[in-house]
C-alpha cells in the first residue's frame, strides 16, 4: 500500500510502498478514504514523534473509511461499515497518511451518515480537543459563557458548536470580517476581530464588567496570559500550549483555575478507559451532525501525496476550518 514515511525530523515525508498491515484477533483493516492534518502533525513532523528509534513512521491521528476486513474476536463491526477514529500518529503505532489502517475496534466509532468521509476525518482531535476542553477541564454548563480564542480554526469552529449545543453563550475571536461571519454562522453570540479591538476590553463590555466563567485559548503565547483579565474571579482558563507568561499573578489574584489539555495523552500513555471515553465522544459527533448540529469546516482536501504541502497550510495559520487528505 502507499503511505507517506517521514524519515528523519525536520525533512518531508516521501510517498512510498509499504507492507499492507493484517488485522489481529481484535483488530479492524481500514481501508482509507480520507485523514484529518492537524498542527500536531507538523510539530511532531519538525521535532520528532516520541518514539524517534522507530523511524520512519507513519503520521496522522485522523481517520475515516471503510471496514475491509476483521479480527476474529472482533463483534462490534464488519466489512463494509464506514467509520472514523482517532489512532497512531506518536510514532509508536502506524498513523493515518496511508491507504490502510489497522485499528482496535474499542476506539473506532460507526460514521453517521450525515457525515461524508472528509468531514467524519476532520472531525476526532478537534471534537475530542473541544470536549474535553470544554467539559472534563473547564465543567462548562448551559447558561455559562466562554471565551473561544480562534474560533474560525480547526478546534475553535468545532468548540463554538458543541457550547451552543449545551447552551451555553459564546463569545469567539477571529482575524478578519469574513470569518467573524463564519462564526457568527455557527452560532457565536459574539466575534471579536483582534486586529481592530481589545478581546478583553470587548469581553467585559458583553459580560458587564463580571468577565466569561471559561476562557478556551487555542492560540498559546501572549493570548492565553492576556486572557486572565477576560475571565470572571474563580473562572477557569483551558489552554491547549505551554504557557509562556513571566508572571502568573493576575490568575492567582482572580483565583482562576488553570487546565491544560493534551488529547494524545491516552495514546501515549497506553489509557484504555480513557480512549473509550474519547470513542464516546465520537458518537457523541454523530449525534450532534445526525440533529444537523454539528457542521465542520473543510479548508482544503488535498490527495495523499500532496501531505507535504497540507502541513504548509496548516502551519501559515490562516485556514478557516480543518485540512484533510482525501485518500479514495
Amino acid at each position: 500500500m502507499k503511505a507517506m514515511l517521514m524519515h528523519e525530523a525536520g525533512s518531508p515525508m516521501l510517498l512510498s510502498d509499504v507492507p499492507k498491515p493484517h488485522p489481529g484477533a481484535r483488530d479492524l483493516l481500514v481501508r482509507l478514504h480520507a485523514a484529518g492534518v492537524n498542527p500536531v502533525d507538523t510539530k511532531l513532523r519538525k521535532r520528532g514523534t516520541y518514539f524517534p528509534e522507530k523511524l520512519p513512521c507513519i503520521l496522522g491521528l485522523d481517520g475515516a473509511g471503510v471496514v475491509e476486513s476483521v479480527g476474529a474476536s472482533v463483534k462490534r463491526f464488519r466489512p463494509g461499515d464506514e467509520v472514523f477514529f482517532l489512532n497512531g500518529e506518536i510514532g509508536d503505532e502506524p498513523g493515518n497518511y496511508a491507504e490502510y489502517a489497522l485499528v482496535r475496534e474499542d476506539y473506532v466509532a460507526k460514521k453517521a451518515a450525515s457525515l461524508s468521509m472528509l468531514e467524519a476525518a476532520a472531525i476526532p482531535l478537534v471534537f475530542i480537543t473541544a470536549w474535553e476542553s470544554l467539559f472534563d477541564r473547564a465543567g462548562l454548563a448551559p447558561k455559562q459563557s466562554v471565551l473561544i480564542h480562534a474560533g474560525a480554526g480547526g478546534v475553535g469552529h468545532v468548540a463554538i458548536q458543541i457550547a451552543k449545543y449545551f447552551g451555553a453563550k459564546v463569545a469567539t475571536t477571529v482575524s478578519s470580517p469574513e470569518k467573524a461571519a463564519f462564526v457568527t454562522s455557527l452560532g457565536a453570540d459574539l466575534a471579536i476581530n483582534y486586529n481592530e479591538q481589545d478581546f478583553v476590553s470587548e469581553v467585559l463590555d458583553w459580560t458587564n464588567g463580571t468577565g466569561v466563567d471559561v476562557a478556551l485559548d487555542t492560540v498559546g503565547g501572549e493570548t492565553f496570559c492576556k486572557s486572565f483579565g477576560a475571565v470572571r474571579h474563580y473562572g477557569k482558563v483551558v489552554t491547549l500550549l505551554e504557557p509562556p507568561c513571566p508572571s502568573m499573578k493576575e490568575a492567582r489574584m482572580r483565583n482562576l483555575m488553570i487546565g491544560y489539555e493534551l488529547m494524545l495523552s491516552p495514546i501515549l500513555h497506553g489509557m484504555h478507559d480513557r480512549r473509550l471515553a474519547q470513542r464516546a465522544m465520537l458518537e457523541a459527533a454523530n449525534e450532534m451532525a445526525e440533529a444537523g448540529r454539528l457542521k465542520v469546516r473543510i479548508a482544503a482536501a488535498l490527495p495523499l501525496a500532496s501531505a507535504n504541502d497540507a502541513h504548509e497550510l496548516v502551519e501559515s495559520g490562516h485556514t478557516t476550518g480543518k485540512m484533510v487528505l482525501k485518500i479514495a
